[in-house]
């Protein structure tokens, strides 16, 4: 977008809509004219920019450049709410929720406890027809997340569009299932994910599999008996629930031993297979500082897009930012580059 064009058509319309009397003389007029003509400078010059892409292996970037190539594109926030804070509060709000028709199961886990599953089987697929073969996203939404967020159910929009079957991941104690075991989850562990990812791959053995995850409940008699929940529920930081109930829940001496071990900066040198991570360097939980862009650059599977904007699991876009968002387009893309392409860059 050329911004002298986007700055001139601004002044004729606000010539064409505002009133030379405004506020009784043509000073007004210029005001306005003077205020939007600098506010889109600034936009265009500060604000909307192409997101860094960090990829040590070329073969990767060669990758996402022909097949995602949204990662390389301006990415334009709404004008009027591209700051972090106001992303991250309004899309929850602001975005349509796409309707969708679960099937609901249950499986056991080894400690007794219970996880559910939301299934969208997409049996109307007309690219992949063959419930066998048809591919598969698992979704992971983030903390007290469920199937009902408005971002999970615009991804499984996106993946119905493509003809591919999603299944979501509800944590322990979330999506109103009851919780038979005094424990629910963290960042740090993975056992019932690993139990899912088995549990969905034994169902459709041969159908391609990817997962997404995005960010990172309970019910009180269960958590009870072993956990103070009226200390628990005193905590005005989540850094003061972790310390009070997270770490104790899962044995960590301390909250930072807890954080030391979720941290991605341990994991991401172990990444085996193709990774992308989409992060905005304003997001107001996991900020630019925190991001470990250099760790990242240490392995060949891993990719990083960081956005100027875009707060965390914002990424709006558009004046009226109601249906697809910039992180809905990267899933959409990298998903079906990886189902169809994703040949070129296995086994790096």
């Amino acid at each position: 977008m050329d911004w002298q064009v986007l700055t001139r058509e601004l002044s004729l319309y606000l010539e064409s809509q505002v009133r030379v009397g405004l506020l009784g003389s043509g000073v007004g007029l210029s005001l306005v004219l003077g205020f939007g003509v600098a506010y889109a400078c600034y936009y265009l010059s500060s604000i909307a920019k192409k997101p860094q892409l960090v990829a040590s292996n070329d073969r990767f970037c060669r990758f996402l450049e022909e097949y995602c190539p949204v990662v390389t594109e301006t990415y334009y926030p709404t004008i009027w709410c591209w700051e972090g804070r106001v992303q991250t509060l309004l899309r929850p709000f602001i975005t349509s929720r796409p309707q969708v028709q679960y099937r609901n199961e249950l499986i056991k886990t080894a400690d007794g406890g219970q996880i559910s599953l939301d299934w969208f089987d997409n049996n109307d697929s007309l690219y992949y027809p063959d419930a066998s073969t048809r591919p598969t996203v698992l979704l992971l939404p983030g903390l007290t997340g469920t199937s009902k967020e408005s971002y999970i159910l615009h991804m499984i929009h996106q993946s119905k569009t493509l003809g591919y079957r999603c299944v979501v991941f509800n944590n322990r104690g979330t999506a109103g299932e009851e919780l038979l075991t005094p424990r629910t989850y963290c960042a740090a562990n993975t056992e019932d994910l690993e139990a899912v990812i088995h549990h969905i791959h034994s169902l459709h053995p041969s159908a391609p599999f990817t997962a997404a995850g995005v960010s990172m409940g309970g019910h009180r008699q269960m958590l009870e008996k072993l956990f103070d929940i009226d200390l628990v529920m005193k905590a005005r930081t989540v850094r003061e629930f972790d310390k009070q109930f997270t770490s104790v829940m899962f044995g960590y001496p301390t909250i930072d031993d807890y954080y030391e071990d979720a941290s991605p900066c341990r994991k991401l040198k172990s990444v085996g297979i193709p990774v992308l991570c989409l992060n905005s360097v304003d997001d107001v939980f996991s900020p630019g500082h925190a991001i470990p862009v250099e760790t990242a650059k240490q392995n060949a599977n891993v990719a990083l897009v960081l956005t100027s904007c875009g707060g965390h699991i914002g990424f709006l876009e558009g004046i009226w930012p109601r249906k697809c968002t910039y992180m809905d387009r990267v899933f959409k893309q990298f998903v079906q580059a990886v189902f169809e392409h994703g040949n070129k860059i296995i086994n790096m």
